[in-house]
């Protein structure tokens, strides 16, 4: 039998009644509830659709003058469904609490700084954040690590600042006692291992105060077209005394004709660590080249090639770091030129070269131990 209009309206009417009262009570609980878990608040939504499909059905059932044979089937079929669906419901809100109760455990693990593994079979949202969650929590991790590991390295630096200091400060307070109790016979000579030990205290100072523009981003660059070679050469005569005191050559190739937009001051800083710690660790009457190379229209590399044996390779990626050092017990050399020997030559030198939008690196070869710098050529 076909159903008029006006039936088919009717149970519609009757349908949107019921399914809006049950909605709005299950609206009702949830809303006095909603501090409750995510199970209890999904049950509570599918019990109210299931309630809404069984009220529905059995008010517009009776509204159709079914028999009552025909009544008590359809009530037995919508309680049978009902209650089934309900005990599914159940139990998907069980396992809803377990799984976000895994993921609580993983949070909880993450914040006690342990790495956590994803969650596996369980629903594609909770597994996405999961999965998030793991690889944060590897994250963490890494940089838990690396703080450690540059705290570590910061109390060695300091460790070793303060020795570098104590070592001339201790120098000079024996030199002024012999002078003072007048037991020298040669006072121009103490004064003068005096001044040396003041002039190694000073570049330290002086490295530490430009390491702290750096670090603060307070560096002023006043970049101007310079001529490489006039850059190299003060350089060199800077290092001079510290090179023939070990018999070291230094030489160059390739840095004739060469311009570079760069501060002439800053860069022949750059130049002067390169060429002192070279000369630290290159065999004596050993040669240092220093080299160029045109990168490409807007850079070129300065080498800095000595004969010694390098470093480590899991080290090269840290000889710019602060305080870095080939050896834990070396002491600033009385004859150092430019830099105080304290670890932070280098630093100085990333810092200045980054400053000037450039790069470093340092590589073992065939030939020795290089240190390369890429500088702009032209104005940025």
């Amino acid at each position: 039998m076909i159903l008029s209009l006006s039936e088919w309206l009717l149970i519609l009417a009757t349908a949107a009644v019921c399914t809006a009262a049950v909605m709005l009570v299950a609206m009702l609980v949830l809303r006095l509830n909603r501090r409750r878990t995510i199970a209890f608040q999904f049950t509570v939504v599918v019990i109210a659709a299931i309630l809404s499909i069984a009220l529905s059905t059995v008010v517009i059932t009776a509204q159709m003058h079914f028999t009552s044979h025909d009544l008590q089937i359809v009530l037995g079929v919508v309680g049978i469904s009902a209650l089934m669906s309900l005990g599914a419901a159940l139990v998907s809100g069980r396992a809803v609490r377990r799984a976000f109760a895994a993921l609580r455990e993983s949070v909880a693990r993450v914040g006690a700084g342990h790495v956590v593994e994803p969650t596996a079979g369980t629903w594609k949202e909770v597994a996405e954040v999961s999965t998030q969650l793991s690889e944060a929590s590897e994250k963490l991790a890494a940089a838990r690590d690396e703080i450690a590991r540059l705290d570590a390295s910061r109390r060695q630096f300091f460790a070793w600042i303060s020795h570098d200091l104590r070592t001339p400060l201790t120098g000079i307070s024996a030199l002024a006692e012999a002078l003072d109790a007048g037991v020298v016979d040669d006072p121009s000579d103490y004064l003068r291992q005096i001044r040396a030990q003041v002039g190694t205290m000073n570049r330290l100072v002086d490295d530490l105060f430009e390491l702290s523009l750096i670090q603060s981003g307070t560096l002023k660059l006043r970049p101007e077209n310079v001529e490489l070679l006039d850059i190299v050469s003060d350089a060199v005569a800077d290092v001079s005394q510290l090179a023939a005191a070990r018999g070291i050559q230094i030489t160059h190739a390739g840095v004739e004709g060469r311009m570079l937009w760069a501060d002439p001051h800053e860069l022949t800083r750059v130049v002067v660590n390169l060429l002192t710690n070279s000369i630290r660790y290159a065999p004596a009457h050993s040669q240092i080249l220093v080299s160029a190379d045109q990168r490409d229209d807007t850079s070129l590399v300065l080498s800095v090639l000595d004969q010694g044996s390098g470093v480590a390779s899991e080290d090269l990626s840290r000889m710019f770091e602060i305080g870095w050092r080939a050896t834990e017990a070396r002491t600033p050399e009385k004859e150092s030129s430019g830099s105080s020997g304290a670890g932070l030559g280098l630093a100085i030198v990333r810092g200045i070269v980054e400053a000037h939008g450039g790069g470093v690196n340092a590589e073992n070869g065939p030939e020795g131990f290089r240190l390369n710098v890429a500088l702009p050529t032209v104005a940025a």
